[in-house]
């Protein structure tokens, strides 16, 4: 069963060459061949997410190379999660944009393909650089997704966000070459014991490599003042690429869960809790700026992209105090604000497919089609998003305020939570208001028909939110064990010391 682990990034794979010969055929067979592919990869998610439960770690050991060399792929109960997340999200996305959207480009999904397989490397190896390796994969797609569809208007974010994110790159490979020339291992089971022996003048090495990695994931995360880039280039994107995107920060953030408390955690001496006491107010910065981004946002699409950063500062409060009751609030939160997110980009996209010339601006204009509808799909969007009872995002940050203990930092994170949900509120009202009551006389142009694939898929994204409320107790205990066996470095620390080794093939191993 082991052999599953390179299911997730196989099959996208090879579904994206098969996609790069396709270009000239017929878009129905692409559409189905794509969708049948991401399919699978949700397949191949439930089946790893399934295996995970046990607590076991799973490892995959290319070219029978032993750890720390060579090239390890680790599944445990996060990596599963986090495959599993993005496979529903990627499905739903591809059935959107099969309605339409991926019209105009021939390699639209071999791009989406490729950006999944770079998405799930990053969340199953087990080495730094080849956690690079996967920024750099995922990131060359999103540059053709998020041009996709052409026009001054994505050109100018996107070089934005292309300029930003190379210079990220670069900074990573510095940061990683800095941490190898000291330990000479960037296998990060390997770190979490070579990392405690750090003494002298190699320490500032290692910190300093440290925090610029830091840094790095804060770019990926969208964390202020490395945040200010995201409105206008997901605003900007086609509305199932920008719902893919609400994952992709989630990967910085995933970074920084994976790494700190295994490499910089309580164990690492000197380096103990590295860059932590700068996260916690950050993470509460970049709520607030993003809550004020939200209030001022004069289209859907724009107060969405606030809403991503919203749900970045929030994520990361309870991270950085790194206790596992608030790393399993916020995992809880994860899932929830992700979906969320993804669903209100493709609303927000509906809505302006069927108001001509104002399009998803927030400003008055004649009733529109299907507007029972897509209000009812908004409604259930902006109250999870506000966190508002009896929805999804309601329990997330219930847990996160539960999770603090009595104390400044819990202060500090109810005053600005609950008044950061307080003012989302009041930007979800505004706007849907508007868009949706305040309208006025005149006709509008004949509006875009909105077949079924975009209307269920949409539809199912956001009614997700209503499934986590269902399965609040499963799933919160698997984010219970998951902070459970993060915080518990040892499991992970065995794959390098235990021997991979099934008789019947070496390359895959399982240690308990």
């Amino acid at each position: 069963m082991t052999h599953w682990l390179i299911a997730p990034i196989l099959i996208p794979l090879l579904g994206g060459i098969l996609q790069v010969f396709m270009g000239y055929a017929p878009i129905s067979l692409r559409r189905t061949l794509a969708i049948a592919t991401t399919a699978l990869m949700l397949v191949s998610a439930i089946v790893l997410l399934a295996l995970a439960s046990d607590d076991s770690y799973r490892i995959y050991a290319f070219g029978n190379w032993q750890p720390p060399f060579g090239i390890v792929l680790v599944l445990d109960r996060l990596a599963a999660l986090m495959l599993a997340l993005t496979a529903v999200l990627g499905l739903f996305c591809h059935i959107y944009a099969s309605g339409g959207a991926d019209e105009g480009n021939r390699q639209f999904h071999t791009l989406f393909l490729f950006q999944l397989m770079g998405l799930n490397i990053a969340f199953l190896t087990g080495d730094l650089f080849n956690l690079f390796v996967a920024f750099e994969v995922l990131l060359i797609a999103s540059y053709g997704l998020l041009m996709h569809g052409g026009g001054t208007t994505r050109t100018v974010p996107g070089l934005h966000y292309v300029v930003l994110n190379l210079a990220g790159s670069a900074l990573f490979l510095i940061s990683v070459g800095m941490i190898y020339s000291v330990t000479g291992t960037l296998n990060m089971a390997d770190l979490a014991v070579k990392i405690p022996q750090v003494t002298g003048s190699n320490l500032n090495l290692v910190k300093a490599g440290g925090m610029m990695l830091l840094v790095v994931f804060a770019l990926k995360a969208a964390i202020l003042p490395l945040c200010f880039w995201l409105p206008k280039a997901y605003a900007k994107a086609t509305a199932p690429v920008a719902a893919l995107f609400a994952v992709m920060t989630k990967v910085g953030i995933y970074a920084i869960v994976r790494i700190y408390p295994l490499i910089f955690g309580e164990g690492a001496g000197e380096l103990a809790n590295l860059g932590m006491d700068w996260l916690f107010p950050l993470a509460l910065i970049t709520l607030s700026m993003g809550v004020i981004g939200a209030l001022g946002a004069d289209s859907l699409k724009t107060l969405v992209a606030w809403q991503v950063i919203i749900s970045v500062g929030t994520l990361l409060a309870p991270i950085a105090l790194g206790s596992v009751a608030g790393l399993s609030a916020a995992l809880f939160y994860l899932v929830s604000t992700t979906w969320t997110v993804a669903a209100l980009f493709l609303v927000s996209e509906l809505v302006a497919n069927q108001r001509g010339s104002a399009s998803d601006s927030i400003v008055t204009a004649p009733k529109m089609r299907h507007r029972t509808f897509l209000s009812v799909l908004f409604l259930i969007g902006a109250v999870a998003a506000a966190g508002l009872p009896p929805l999804s995002g309601f329990f997330g940050k219930l847990l996160i305020l539960q999770s603090v203990e009595p104390g400044v930092e819990m202060a500090w994170l109810w005053g600005v939570m609950l008044v950061g949900s307080l003012l989302t509120l009041i930007a979800y009202s505004r706007a849907g208001s508007i868009v949706f009551w305040w309208n006025v006389d005149g006709h509008l142009e004949t509006p875009e028909p909105m077949n079924n694939r975009v209307s269920i898929s949409t539809g199912i994204l956001t009614c997700l939110t209503m499934l986590i409320v269902a399965l609040a107790g499963p799933l919160s205990d698997y984010t219970h064990a998951t902070a459970e066996q993060l915080y518990d470095n040892q499991g992970y620390i065995n794959i390098l010391q235990t021997p991979v080794h099934i008789p019947q093939n070496p390359l895959v191993g399982e240690i308990n």
